[in-house]
C-alpha cells in the first residue's frame, strides 16, 4: 500500500485541481480538506441559513469519508471555521444531529473570511474501520 492514498468522489464537491485533495489516507487515518457548502450537482454554494450550509458540509464531508472506506461514526477530530461567532448556536443546532453519540473531539473559530464569501467551513480526521 502507498504511503499516502488521495481520495476523491463525484459525490462530494471537486476540489480545486492542483491545489488539494478531498482527503488523504495514510496510515489509517483520513484526513478530509475543509468543506464549504457547495452542492455537488450545481457547483454552486447553497443559499439558506448557517443551519442549511452546515447540513450540506456534513452531507459532503460523508461522502468523502465513505469514498475513502469509513463513515461520520469514526471521525476523531473536527475543526469548525465560523465568520461570526453570533452563528455558533445555529451552527451547533445542525451539527449536534450528526457524529453519533460519541462526539469527537471539536475546535471552533471565527476567522476573517472563508472561501465563497461563506460563513462556516468544517474539516474532520477519521480512522479506517
Amino acid at each position: 500500500m502507498a504511503p499516502k492514498q488521495v481520495v476523491l468522489t463525484d459525490k462530494a464537491p471537486k476540489p480545486l485541481e492542483g491545489i488539494l485533495s478531498q482527503a488523504i489516507v495514510a496510515n489509517g487515518v483520513v484526513y478530509c480538506s475543509g468543506q464549504v457548502a457547495v452542492d455537488p450537482a450545481t457547483g454552486k454554494l447553497v443559499e439558506g441559513t448557517v443551519g442549511d450550509r452546515t447540513h450540506r458540509i456534513i452531507q459532503n464531508l460523508t461522502s468523502v469519508l465513505e469514498g475513502a472506506g469509513t463513515s461520520i461514526e469514526n471521525v476523531v477530530k473536527v475543526s469548525v471555521f465560523i465568520a461570526d461567532m453570533k452563528d455558533f448556536g445555529a451552527m451547533n443546532e445542525v451539527y449536534a444531529q450528526y457524529w453519533g453519540e460519541n462526539k469527537p473531539s471539536r475546535t471552533c473559530v471565527a476567522v476573517k473570511q472563508l472561501p465563497l464569501g461563506t460563513d462556516v467551513e468544517i474539516e474532520c480526521v477519521a480512522v479506517l474501520p
